[in-house]
C-alpha cells in the first residue's frame, strides 16, 4: 500500500555512565572513565517514492546507546548512528509545534535530527584535592527525542492530470515503457505512478472529478501530489 503521510517518533541513543573505579594499587586514586556519547539520527534522501510503507508496522526508532566508561580512565564507545531513508518530496514537521523542521530535495541529502545524549563523566574526572576519592560518577543523559509528521509531496517534472479512466496510465505506459495497471473502469490507478521519459520524471495522478476537494471520489487524498509538479497535462 503507497503511504504519503504518517507520524513516527526517533531517538536519538542515550549516554553511557561514568565509571567508579580505583586503581588496585594501595594510593593509585580513582581512574573511572566516561561514558560513551548515544548515536545520533540522520535522514536521507532517495528516489524511492515508497519508502514511508517502512512506517506501518514500526513507528519508533532509536539509535544506539553509549557503552559504560572502564577502568584505567578507559572510555566508553559511542552508541551507533541511526540512518533512515526518506523519499525525495518529503517534508519534516515537528508534530507538537506544527513547524517545518526540513524538506527532502534531493538525492543525497542527509540531515541530523536528534543528537544522541552526552556520556557520564567518570569519578577520575571529579578528583580535586579536597575530594581525593569521589565515590560518584554522572549518569549519562538521554537523547533527544522528536515526534514527526512525514508528509510525501511527489516531485516530477510533469503529471497527467484528469478524470478517471482518460488514458492517463496508458499514455505512460506508452511513454516511459512503465507497467502501470490499466482496465476499463474508473479509479484503476489508487497510486501514483511515476516513470521516465527522456531524462524526465513523469507522475500519474490518481483520476480527480469535480468536487474532489470536498470529499467525492479519492478526495483531496492527492491532490497535494499536483503542488510540486513543474508542468502538467490535463486528460
Amino acid at each position: 500500500m503507497f503511504i504519503d503521510e504518517t507520524e513516527v517518533a526517533f531517538i536519538g541513543g542515550h549516554g553511557g555512565a561514568g565509571a567508579v573505579s580505583f586503581g588496585k594499587k594501595m594510593g593509585s586514586g580513582p581512574d573511572g572513565g566516561n561514558g560513551g556519547g548515544g548515536g545520533d539520527i540522520y535522514l536521507l534522501a532517495d528516489t524511492d517514492i515508497t519508502l514511508l510503507g517502512q512506517f506501518t508496522r514500526k513507528v519508533v526508532f532509536e539509535a544506539g546507546d553509549g557503552y559504560r566508561g572502564g577502568r584505567n580512565r578507559k572510555s566508553g564507545k559511542d552508541g551507533a548512528d541511526f540512518e533512515i531513508k526518506l523519499p525525495v518530496g518529503t517534508s519534516v514537521v515537528d508534530k507538537k509545534s506544527g513547524r517545518l523542521l526540513f524538506e527532502i530535495k534531493k538525492v543525497g541529502q542527509r540531515e541530523l535530527l536528534c543528537k544522541g545524549g552526552k556520556g557520564g563523566r567518570g569519578n577520575y574526572e571529579f578528583r580535586n584535592p579536597r575530594r581525593t576519592t569521589p565515590e560518584f560518577a554522572q549518569p549519562g543523559l538521554p537523547g533527544e527525542k522528536k515526534e514527526v509528521i512525514l508528509n510525501l509531496k511527489l516531485i516530477a517534472n510533469y503529471g497527467l492530470i484528469g478524470l478517471p479512466n482518460t488514458g492517463k496510465s496508458s499514455l505512460l505506459n506508452e511513454l516511459a515503457r512503465t507497467k502501470a495497471k490499466t482496465a476499463n473502469y474508473p479509479f484503476t490507478t489508487l497510486t501514483p505512478n511515476l516513470g521516465v521519459f527522456k531524462g524526465k520524471v513523469i507522475a500519474d495522478i490518481p483520476g480527480l472529478i469535480e468536487g474532489a476537494s470536498a470529499g467525492r471520489g479519492l478526495g483531496v487524498s492527492f491532490l497535494k501530489h499536483i503542488e510540486k509538479l513543474a508542468h502538467f497535462f490535463t486528460a
